[in-house]
């Protein structure tokens, strides 16, 4: 079993609630522990749980629109069971003042002991069940390990030829800002492999967002993305710049609805378009 491992911050503070913790460490499934971010309803006992240093989990009716929201990074899963003598009710209260009492916002609340909270780079998703347990998903953001580039050479010669443009996956950049980061390097020499394949062909390369944020600020963003690309391309691969030439169109162009998380990740991309 991998040993949880967390950044110490004075935003994560163990969360302790309202009653003694009761003697349980004999009773617990092997391996498994309470996370550091919150302790377990007193009397309770761990029925299993899952850890993993790379994964994803999907965190439900999160925000005003109730929008399901993946987040990637340190997963962790627990299973309480807790004591005959205490309610549904009576485990949900303690864990939420707990959360409350320690600065965590509620982001998500389906009713009936289900609950997400939030705070820093930590998700918490909490299920109490009137059965007598409750179970508890913790997922740390982190920057995760790309091993798979799903764009190749021949999917981008594939997709000109067909319609004249193609996405090009993996080329990443933070949240509002134009730099191309690192582990866009795969995809990126992709690209490379199918401009060295015809020396003849020449691209565009166009930035494209979501529709979050005024349309200026997304132009332009899109812009710079696409400049940005180009500039890597020619300054770090050697492609000769006649080859390329960068265009921002913004959310002009959505590959998918802007109504889920989803669909305005499909929509923030750059593509090659054929000269």
């Amino acid at each position: 079993m991998r040993r949880r491992t967390f950044t110490q911050s004075s935003r994560y503070l163990l969360l302790c609630l309202a009653i003694p913790l009761a003697v349980h460490a004999a009773k617990d499934a092997n391996g498994c522990k309470d996370s550091p971010l919150i302790s377990r309803f007193p009397g309770s006992v761990i029925e299993n749980c899952e850890d993993k240093s790379d994964s994803a989990f999907t965190f439900n009716d999160i925000g005003a629109k109730k929008e399901p929201k993946q987040i990637e990074g340190e997963y962790h899963f627990t299973w309480y069971d807790f004591p005959a003598g205490a309610s549904a009710a009576q485990v949900t209260r303690n864990l939420t003042t707990a959360f409350k009492a320690a600065g965590w916002a509620f982001v998500g609340d389906s009713g009936s002991g289900r609950f997400t909270v939030h705070l820093g780079k930590a998700w918490i998703h909490e299920e109490v069940s009137g059965g007598g347990d409750y179970k508890q998903y913790i997922v740390i953001e982190t920057q995760l390990t790309q091993d798979v580039v799903a764009t190749t050479a021949d999917a981008l010669s594939s997709g000109l030829t067909a319609t004249g443009h193609s996405v090009v996956n993996g080329i990443l950049f933070d949240t509002g800002k134009a730099e191309v980061k690192p582990e866009s390097a795969p995809a990126l020499q992709e690209v490379v492999k199918l401009l060295k394949q015809d020396a003849r062909l020449k691209v565009y390369v166009v930035g494209h967002t979501d529709n979050v944020g005024g349309l200026a600020a997304n132009m332009d963003l899109s812009r710079r993305r696409a400049a940005a690309v180009v500039q890597t391309l020619t300054g770090q691969y050697g492609v000769a710049a006649d080859r390329l030439q960068a265009y921002g169109d913004g959310p002009y162009a959505p590959l998918a609805s802007n109504d889920s998380d989803d669909g305005r990740a499909l929509n923030r991309r750059v593509e090659l378009v054929k000269q």
